[in-house]
C-alpha cells in the first residue's frame, strides 16, 4: 500500500443501508413494493452494486422498514438510522475519537463484517460498517 494510501484510511467509502421505522411498517413496505418495486423478505431489501475504484468487489445496501417500537436505533430518538460502509472500521473509530465524536462502546464482529455505531451532533445513531474482504 502506498504511503499516501495508508494515510487515507479511516473513511467512508459507500452507503451500506437506509433504515427507518413506521407505525404500520407492513403497510409501508408493501406500498414500497408495490408502487416502487422494492422486492426482499422479512421487510428488507437489498440493492446489488460495484464500485467504481473497486468494480471486482460486490457490494450491497440494504433498505429496510423497522417496526415503530424497535430498540435497534437506541438511544437515539431519530426514527431513522444510516449504515455507511467504511474501508477500516478501527482507523475511522481513531479518527472520531480524536475529533470527540460520541461514540458507542458497543461492536459486533459477524462473518459479514465488523460494526461499531456512532451519533451525530443531533445525537442521531450512525452504524458504521466494514465489510470482509
Amino acid at each position: 500500500m502506498e504511503p499516501e494510501q495508508a494515510a487515507e484510511r479511516g473513511r467512508v467509502i459507500g452507503l451500506g443501508g437506509v433504515f427507518f421505522k413506521s407505525a404500520e411498517n407492513k403497510r409501508l413496505e408493501a406500498w414500497y413494493r408495490e408502487n416502487l418495486g422494492l422486492r426482499g423478505g422479512a421487510g428488507a431489501c437489498e440493492f446489488q452494486w460495484r464500485s467504481h475504484d473497486r468494480p471486482e468487489i460486490e457490494r450491497t445496501t440494504a433498505w429496510c422498514v423497522f417496526p415503530a417500537g424497535a430498540s435497534y436505533f437506541e438511544p437515539s430518538p431519530a426514527p431513522f438510522m444510516i449504515n455507511y460502509i467504511v474501508d477500516d472500521l478501527d482507523a475511522i473509530l481513531e479518527k472520531l475519537a480524536r475529533a470527540a465524536v460520541r461514540i458507542d462502546p458497543k461492536r459486533e464482529d459477524h462473518d459479514y463484517g465488523r460494526f461499531a455505531w456512532i451519533f451525530d451532533p443531533d445525537g442521531n445513531k450512525i452504524e458504521l460498517w466494514e465489510p470482509r474482504g
